[in-house]
């Protein structure tokens, strides 16, 4: 395996492909093509170049018309360009760097000058890699400790009540499968990009933390809350909403916190508007709190809690289907049945 730098030499006469190879082949390894075509087809190749050195006079296409080609592609748009011409064809300088060229080597060649030249670009752009390559990492890095703080903060609310034991990491995988198969949905694909699925499942732990603040006498309490008690209850999403925004104006810009906003605050509202804390109905309801709502529920539907068993899987369908444009979106309704057995199986990856 050749670990050397790749250089591309551009040219249509061998010739001067072959001066410029013996003066770089020793440091660098070295791709060749003879016409701007060919050019353009190792740089799509998976032995994309690290830097090209490129001839402006040649036949069927010319340097100048390669180098925006590249330029304009975004997968190669980051490689140096040289250009490589005559002393009597220098004048187009400005029209070189305006396309991304970052420097002129003029013929003849020099051999001392062309290595120095394409050593200090290589130099340049492998530094200006490495530091890609640095940022890239601390990005995940913040990015994974992010999601593992709001999976945490979740936790925090899920474990004052022992009897939900995985109702976390099931009504994420919940929202997410739903939130890919609404996706299809001509009328939601727009809005569910991979990036929203994504804030959706990272941000959906965080729907209950309200629930902190909620006494033990009425969170743990094993028969049906009293009118008062619920009124006490309901206060959670209000509080778990409040409670992310105050998160948020102490962190950067942080797409999932603004989702998990939405699921907290609206996970209780009902599609025809007899739901808590505002009484939103239909598409006033954001998009995140309508898909946790039914997650939420269903999961409430399959599980055990001290006050009642789990319900038969039959049940749960008939009680979904009968709230559909009450309780639920009907469009969410729709398609949690289109992918109902992937909720199943999801249940019994979580069984706690």
């Amino acid at each position: 395996m050749n670990d050397k730098p790749k250089i591309l030499i551009v040219d249509d006469i061998p010739e001067n492909i072959h001066v410029l190879m013996n003066i770089l082949k020793d440091d660098y390894a070295i791709l060749a093509a003879t016409s701007g075509y060919k050019a353009i087809e190792l740089v799509a190749s998976e032995q994309k170049p690290d830097l090209i050195l490129l001839d402006i006079m040649m036949p069927d296409m010319d340097g100048y018309e390669v180098c925006k080609r590249i330029k304009e592609n975004k997968e190669s748009k980051n490689i140096p360009i040289i250009f490589v011409t005559a002393l009597s064809q220098l004048g187009n300088e400005a029209k070189g760097f305006e396309l991304g060229a970052v420097d002129y080597i003029i013929k003849p060649i020099v051999p001392f000058l062309v290595k120095s030249r394409v050593d200090i670009h290589m130099e340049l752009k492998l530094h200006r890699d490495n530091i890609e390559r640095l940022v890239e990492k601390r990005t995940h890095e913040l990015k994974v400790s992010q999601e593992a703080t709001i999976e945490a903060m979740g936790l925090v609310a899920e474990h004052r009540d022992p009897e939900t034991g995985g109702h976390i990491k099931r009504t994420k995988d919940y929202v997410k499968a739903i939130a890919i198969e609404l996706a299809k949905n001509i009328k939601y694909k727009d809005t569910l990009t991979i990036e929203m699925i994504n804030c959706l499942y990272i941000g959906a732990p965080l729907h209950d933390i309200g629930k902190v603040s909620i006494s033990d006498n009425i969170l743990l309490k094993p028969s049906s809350l009293t009118e008062d008690e619920f009124e006490i209850m309901k206060t959670h999403a209000i509080i778990g909403e409040n409670t992310i925004i105050k998160a948020q104006s102490m962190m950067s810009e942080n797409p999932f916190l603004n989702i998990a906003k939405d699921i907290a605050g609206a996970h209780h509202e009902k599609w025809d508007g007899s739901g808590y804390p505002r009484g939103l109905k239909g598409e006033n309801i954001p998009l995140a709190g309508r898909i946790m709502a039914l997650a939420d529920v269903f999961d409430a539907l399959v599980s055990k809690r001290t006050y009642k068993e789990a319900f038969d899987i039959e049940k749960v369908f008939k009680i979904i289907k009968r709230n559909r444009g009450s309780h639920f979106d009907p469009d969410i309704v729709d398609c949690f049945f289109t992918i109902k057995d992937q909720m199943l199986e999801i249940v019994r990856k979580h069984k706690s």
